[in-house]
């Protein structure tokens, strides 16, 4: 069994893995040729005590891991342009400023839409149907829209072709964490007897944030009505809930870390089980040549050879 967890994500035609003190990301170019970019990183938890206080931790890993996974994301684009293509394109630093700030917009612009559509828009449902004075039926009621709308939005996503291939590399790389974290060697035969279904993955985290806010928001709801000793309205639940996601997602994170070490516990399986069950869409069975970008992302982030022919960027 390893000594540590290693984690990651998948990106375009490859893997991102996160060890504790590195991270390497591997891609797949169009030439067919496996690039590993690797990087040393020390998590801000590990730098100071204040960042690995419970729920403070998760809220910053969460933050971090953000910021990784977009830089991984924009490397793996960027190495899907054919070499003839990048010879036409003279990237000055204009137009590296251009891209910056092209890419900050659509990241602002894409975080405003989903807040509108999975945040604001199940509180606004809730109390166009008058249940403001019924704290538990309101939050349940939003908390059954957005894991609806959710499900319904990767259920949706699933039907493209190229996200279904980040998909089934996202399997590929819960497939090889399996087999490091058992102990066993990173060879194709010991990586596909694993499942594509993990229990740390972010869509379980995801599904475990949507579960818990439905309680963790009643309960604000209600220590709201004991102070005012009235409901609070749309624009003061707004308020609340968005002042409360960080916590929110403070205890799913402690919850799925918690789960790790008791996950033969009957409690803890019905707990983890949906996140898993949605894990049927978010991954599908990699091929071989997808396993094997995975391996070199592991690879990459331990320190280990890199196979014959794989290409380490500096």
């Amino acid at each position: 069994m390893a000594k540590f967890h290693i984690g990651g994500q998948a990106v375009i035609e490859g893997v991102l893995i996160r060890a504790p003190e590195r991270y390497s990301t591997a891609v797949r170019r169009t030439s067919g040729e496996i690039v590993v970019k690797s990087r040393d990183y020390i998590p801000l938890s590990k730098r100071k005590k204040i960042y690995n206080l419970p729920l403070v931790r998760g809220v910053i890993g969460l933050v971090e891991m953000l910021s990784i996974g977009i830089k991984s994301l924009n490397f793996s684009a960027d190495m899907q342009v054919t070499e003839e293509e990048a010879k036409k394109k003279k990237v000055g630093k204009s137009r590296s400023f251009g891209q910056s700030l092209s890419f900050a917009l659509s990241f602002i612009l894409v975080l405003g839409i989903a807040l509108l559509v999975f945040f604001y828009f199940p509180l606004w449902l809730a109390n166009f149907l008058k249940l403001q004075k019924t704290t538990w039926q309101f939050n349940v009621l939003t908390g059954v829209v957005r894991i609806s709308l959710f499900l319904g939005y990767v259920w949706f996503l699933s039907f493209f072709k190229d996200l279904r291939r980040i998909f089934q590399y996202h399997g590929a790389e819960h497939m090889s964490i399996y087999a490091f974290e058992s102990g066993e060697g990173l060879t194709l035969n010991n990586i596909r007897k694993y499942s594509t279904l993990h229990p740390r993955c972010g869509t379980s985290f995801i599904f475990l944030v949507l579960l818990l806010a439905i309680t963790i928001y009643s309960i604000s709801d209600f220590l709201f009505y004991l102070v005012d000793g009235s409901a609070p309205g749309l624009a003061e639940r707004v308020f609340m809930h968005l002042i409360l996601l960080p916590f929110v997602a403070g205890v799913a994170y402690e919850a799925l870390k918690l789960s790790d070490k008791t996950k033969s516990r009957l409690l803890t399986k019905i707990i983890i089980a949906p996140g898993l069950w949605l894990q049927m869409i978010t991954t599908q069975k990699p091929s071989d040549d997808q396993i094997e970008v995975a391996v070199a992302a592991i690879q990459g982030a331990l320190r280990l050879p890199l196979a014959p022919g794989v290409v380490a960027l500096e």
